[in-house]
């Protein structure tokens, strides 16, 4: 039986992999996707076109167009900062 942190880790490589469809990238569209279906409840702006697109450009390091694996791991890290920083009521940038 996995742990908590297996199916996490799990959870976050078949939601990159599903949302891709058999590609080594997201597409615009793709992304668009998995940010509103998967990431909503997280994020403000989810459901915002212009913001996930702003977004996109921002994680995209090699200006290709696409998010990789590497680029969308960079989201999840923001993401698990953030939420960690909420929970804590601390901020990394402070000390």
């Amino acid at each position: 039986m996995s742990n908590y942190m297996e199916s996490a880790i799990k959870t976050v490589v078949t939601t990159f992999l599903g949302s891709a469809k058999g590609k080594d990238n997201l597409d615009g569209g793709s992304f668009q996707k998995l940010v509103k279906k998967q990431l909503g409840g997280m994020m403000e702006n989810a459901n915002v076109s212009s913001a996930v697109k702003e977004m996109q450009q921002g994680l995209d390091e090699n200006n290709d167009g696409k998010v990789s694996f590497q680029e969308y791991l960079t989201l999840i890290g923001y993401l698990a900062t953030s939420l960690s920083e909420r929970k804590t009521g601390s901020n990394a940038d402070a000390s």
